[in-house]
């Protein structure tokens, strides 16, 4: 007897050390390996305590989203946790601003992916090279949430394995003065050119707008957790480690930057991660970072597919969206949904080749669109605190043995929201990042209006 494929299950297959590289290579990306010069630029050496102080709301939300998980461990868990405990428009919102901000990371990586590539081959076209990685990332992620798993460990592993080698490399040079005739560089670099605070108060916030889009994709964790072996364990496991990776891997790398180079003359060295290799006497250091970049971006396009293919089923089991997306192959993944995503990130960088062979001011016009994504990614983190706050009210009872509760609830949900919507506003404010705020928050007013509509249409219906 054939099976009704919209009624299969999602397969339990991704183990807890794939979890936490899946949340590192969701979270570690190009921007890093390219410098963080914008942020830097913005505040100079204190940006680390920037870094820091989202590291901080960052483990926050994730410590608020281990102990809802740890009760209901389910795919796309915050979005159904936006739904019960706040309002069905706020999971609404959350499952379409995880499909919108996903599909423009995996557009911009794949176009980012060609860019790399041009470096050994300067003459193959773009566009080649992004089908190819299109077509490659969609076959992974078809086999299997255990191939897709498999193939982001990697990749995340090689980004870690670097930032490790960078960090160690740098301090030699900082504090032995590796590669510098063995005097070493020391620690003056940090206030010698303007101060800690070159930007003063404001621009130590507007730095802070930017970190958090770097941040951004740590709580596909609470996406996978519907697919994990052993979930609860899982979850407990990589929410207690992973914000204290990222947050060495950011500060750590970012520290040496700031350190070994001026940050005024940042954007004279090119990439850091580049002049750092070649300080010590690594030949073929450009080499090196590339691959890195390139399985950097390759990860992000990757983790894109995962993530939003998975908000796109939940969005179709949930009745939002049309039923075909809900169907499940005989390998348990979304396949329609993940040919949905794919096929959306193959549109994008078909428009993307099209406009910037047309116009280098509709070229411009992606960069508005790609950062467009800040806000959107933001709102799994505010609902995620707001749920918490609802759902440790409607389960007293559980919370009594609870071995992962939030700590000092609910005071720091309160700072932690505070603090995100200070950073909002301040979003506005800033030159730089007003309009592409500002189509971020005219997307969610979008999604709000079909919402709604559809809400009506169907109450018409059941009236009738």
């Amino acid at each position: 007897m054939k099976q009704d494929r919209s009624k299969l299950e999602l397969k339990r297959s991704l183990t807890g050390g794939q979890m936490q590289m899946i949340a590192l290579g969701g979270t570690i990306g190009v921007g890093l390996f390219m410098g963080s010069t914008s942020t830097i630029q913005w505040t100079g050496p204190s940006v680390l305590l920037a870094y820091a102080f989202v590291g901080i709301l960052l483990y926050l939300v994730m410590r608020a989203l281990g102990e809802m998980i740890f009760i209901n461990p389910s795919t796309g868990s915050f979005a159904d946790y936006a739904s019960n405990y706040i309002h069905p428009l706020a999971g609404y919102l959350t499952k379409w601003s995880n499909v919108f901000q996903y599909i423009v990371v995996g557009i911009s990586e794949v176009v980012a992916v060609s860019t790399y590539l041009n470096y050994w081959w300067p003459h193959l076209p773009g566009w080649i090279s992004g089908v190819v990685v299109i077509a490659t990332l969609t076959l992974a992620n078809l086999a299997s949430a255990k191939a897709y798993g498999t193939m982001e460990f990697y990749f995340a592993m090689i980004k870690v394995v670097t930032i490790i080698i960078m960090i160690v490399l740098g301090l030699m040079v900082i504090f032995l003065g590796l590669g510098n005739n063995w005097h070493a560089v020391g620690l003056s670099n940090l206030w010698a050119h303007g101060g800690f605070f070159t930007g003063g108060v404001k621009g130590f916030i507007f730095a802070l707008s930017i970190v958090v889009g770097s941040y951004q994709g740590i709580e596909v964790l609470g996406i996978t957790a519907g697919e994990a072996e052993h979930p609860k364990h899982a979850i407990i496991a990589s929410v207690r480690s992973i914000v204290w990776r990222i947050l060495i891997f950011y500060i750590g790398a970012i520290f040496v930057i700031v350190t070994i180079y001026p940050w005024n003359q940042l954007d004279a060295v090119g990439s850091p991660f580049v002049e750092t290799f070649a300080k010590v006497g690594i030949s073929g250091a450009a080499g090196i970072i590339n691959f890195v970049v390139l399985t950097a971006a390759m990860s992000g396009a990757n983790s894109g597919i995962y993530s939003s293919s998975r908000m796109l089923f939940k969005l179709s089991r949930d009745g939002q969206t049309t039923k075909v997306l809900s169907k499940i192959s005989s390998h348990q993944v979304p396949y329609v949904s993940i040919l949905a995503i794919s096929g959306g990130i193959l549109l994008g960088l078909i428009l993307n080749t099209v406009f910037t062979a047309y116009s280098k001011s509709t070229a411009d016009l992606f960069v508005l669109v790609y950062s467009s994504s800040v806000l959107p990614g933001m709102v799994p983190w505010f609902v995620i605190l707001v749920s918490e706050l609802r759902f440790r009210a409607a389960n007293k009872n559980l919370m009594e043995k609870h071995p992962f509760k939030m700590p000092l609830y609910p005071l720091t949900n309160y700072f932690a929201l505070l603090a995100l919507i200070v950073i909002v506003i301040f979003m506005f404010i800033n030159p730089d990042t007003r309009i592409s705020v500002s189509i971020g928050a005219g997307f969610l007013i979008l999604l709000s209006i079909i919402y709604f509509i559809q809400a009506r249409k169907s109450n018409n219906k059941q009236i009738d």
